[in-house]
């Protein structure tokens, strides 16, 4: 299975250098979307083995999973892993989802950190469980950890979904577009990793925006 691992940050400097680095040492090809930066995340990255596209504003999470999508179409790759830039997902991991993916015909494989938790900040596990069982509802299919970023995804189904939002909703968007078309999405337990990073997701914008994308799938 020929993968690329796709990695949307923005400005992630100090952690982005030793993942590429982890990942390359896999063997796998690895993409950068490097979301309008302020400081050399993408030239770090790109000392460190990856390819480096790079948005000339921050345009948003959702933009920069769409750019790795079509780049790795185009470049015939069989599937996408998809992680996040800030040291909280492990290159460790990454062949527990090679191997699910190898011997299963499910479509999708989603991290869960749900099953060991205790690092996990309190409102943040809130918020997972709460938008899990949401996603779960429309989805009609039990995905327990639905905000977790670590993904791996096939290509049939990168071929078919079209993403229309462009913030950190789009995650939401896969999974929901992704059962819509009859694809299983499958759980794959993942470390747990918190080291005091700031979210990037604003409380009220962010908030606001999904809301509105759920009540408009809701009513779909």
């Amino acid at each position: 299975m020929k993968i690329c691992v796709i990695i949307p940050v923005y400005n992630e400097s100090r952690t982005i250098g030793s993942l590429v680095a982890e990942i390359k040492e896999e063997g796998l090809d690895v993409l950068v979307i490097d979301d309008g930066s302020l400081d050399n995340t993408a030239q770090v990255a790109k000392a460190r083995g990856a390819h480096v596209i790079k948005n000339e504003a921050n345009k948003g999470k959702g933009i920069s999973l769409a750019r790795g999508f079509d780049h790795a179409l185009s470049h015939n790759f069989d599937a996408v892993i998809t992680m996040d830039g800030d040291g909280q997902h492990l290159a460790s991991d990454i062949a527990k989802f090679i191997h699910r993916a190898a011997a299963s015909d499910n479509g999708i494989f989603i991290g869960n950190r749900m099953i060991k938790v205790k690092n996990m900040p309190w409102l943040r596990l809130l918020t997972n469980k709460f938008m899990s069982w949401l996603i779960s509802i429309i989805a009609r299919q039990d995905i327990p950890d639905s905000q977790c970023g670590f993904r791996l995804i096939k290509k049939q189904i990168l071929e078919k979904i079209h993403l229309k939002t462009s913030k950190f909703e789009a995650e939401s968007e896969i999974l929901l577009q992704a059962s819509r078309l009859g694809f299983k999405i499958e759980s794959v337990s993942v470390s747990t990793v918190y080291k005091g990073e700031k979210s990037k997701i604003n409380p009220v914008t962010d908030t606001i925006r999904f809301a509105s994308f759920i009540l408009r799938e809701l009513t779909r």
